[in-house]
């Protein structure tokens, strides 16, 4: 779950990182009562669930609460790689000597967390560690331990000379380690991370994503989660229980359990097309779910054919054959649907299914190919 920036700071405040104070606001008088309380220059930054913010124009400055409010105007309302802006933040402007980037994220190839730091800050540190790799300081943390004090002190002198700075940074690495695991975040960064003319260290950027998995344990962090941001697909999917990942295929993918659910997208790959999506209706025998599941992947208009893949262990085939009959009767569905169901209660499965028109299959090789040829056909 991706958060915005003013939420992000929030959760670094609480971990003690030094960031700027800030407002958000929804429209440009607003902006301009929070600049003219904030005093002197401020920065009006997008909050959309979007990176190139700033190359994008939805991150400027102002010097007078008059300068805020019309900037404020223009970036409120305007698109972000698809995303409406509905809010902005509003902080102070900071006088900049340096600026590092400082992140941590999850290495599941290497099963821990991985620490990423920079002289380079303010830009694409994907761009830096492919360009200037030298410029790039890495770090694992061993889950058993955490991150101990001298590997603190490591980062942070690396991305300073002065004491005081390294000193100081040495504490904002730490703050940024508690604030990832205490959010349960994949993902933490501050770009950039700067030092002021007064010699201060200050985060004056803020990234989070939270991992999924984490939220039924931290309320106060999922109240952050912003559905209007969210594709509708995804968002109707996680509503009802269901696993979508939208793809660039054109096979629309249904299926029953994670693994099976990689092993016919393999196969679709194998025969020659590209599935559209994977759509993992778990192992409920709930008919609601296989229509929820029809009405995303025919909300794709990529999608040529639809493909069911039901193995009944948990899952009544018959449960599926029923949500497959009733979705077809509550919506409009105009391109072919191919269906593989196999286990518990398969033979009443397929009298419903052949009862109500369709041909189903017992071969998962077969309704594949099936797929795949109907999808070259459209």
């Amino acid at each position: 779950m991706d958060i915005h920036e003013y939420q992000a700071r929030e959760i670094f405040r609480r971990a003690g990182i030094p960031v700027p104070p800030g407002e958000v606001a929804s429209t440009s008088a607003e902006v301009r009562q929070i600049a003219d309380g904030l005093g002197g220059a401020v920065v009006v930054k997008a909050q959309v669930h979007a990176g190139g913010r700033g190359k994008a124009g939805g991150v400027k400055l102002a010097k007078s609460p008059a300068e805020a409010g019309s900037h404020a105007a223009e970036i409120l309302g305007m698109r972000i790689k698809g995303l409406t802006v509905e809010r902005v933040l509003v902080t102070p402007a900071e006088d900049i000597v340096s600026e590092a980037y400082l992140g941590v994220l999850i290495d599941r190839a290497n099963h821990a967390p991985l620490f990423i730091a920079s002289r380079a800050g303010g830009i694409d540190i994907e761009e830096v560690a492919r360009k200037t790799p030298e410029k790039v300081r890495r770090l694992h943390v061993d889950p058993r331990y955490g991150l101990l004090p001298h590997q603190a002190y490591w980062i942070a002198d690396f991305l300073y000379d002065d004491p005081s700075h390294i000193q100081q940074g040495a504490r904002i690495v730490g703050q940024l380690w508690r604030a990832f695991r205490e959010a349960g975040a994949s993902m933490a960064e501050i770009n950039p991370l700067i030092v002021t003319p007064r010699g201060e260290v200050k985060a004056i950027d803020a990234k989070v994503s939270i991992d999924d998995n984490e939220l039924f344990r931290k309320p106060d962090i999922a109240k952050y989660r912003d559905t209007s941001s969210e594709p509708a697909a995804e968002r109707q999917a996680r509503e009802a229980g269901l696993s979508y990942v939208k793809l660039d295929g054109d096979v629309g993918c249904c299926v029953n359990g994670a693994g099976l659910a990689m092993a016919t997208m393999d196969l679709v790959h194998h025969y020659g097309a590209e599935p559209a999506n994977f759509l993992d209706i778990g192992g409920s025998s709930n008919p609601d779910k296989v229509v929820t599941a029809l009405q995303i992947i025919t909300s794709d208009p990529s999608v040529k054919v639809i493909l069911f893949n039901i193995f009944g262990g948990i899952t009544r085939c018959d449960d599926v054959a029923n949500g497959i009959v009733e979705a077809t009767r509550r919506i409009q569905i105009d391109i072919p649907i191919v269906i593989r169901l196999t286990g518990t209660n398969e033979q009443l499965a397929l009298r419903i299914l052949e009862d109500a028109g369709f041909t189903a299959y017992t071969s998962m090789d077969e309704v594949v190919k099936e797929a795949v040829g109907l999808t070259r056909a459209a």
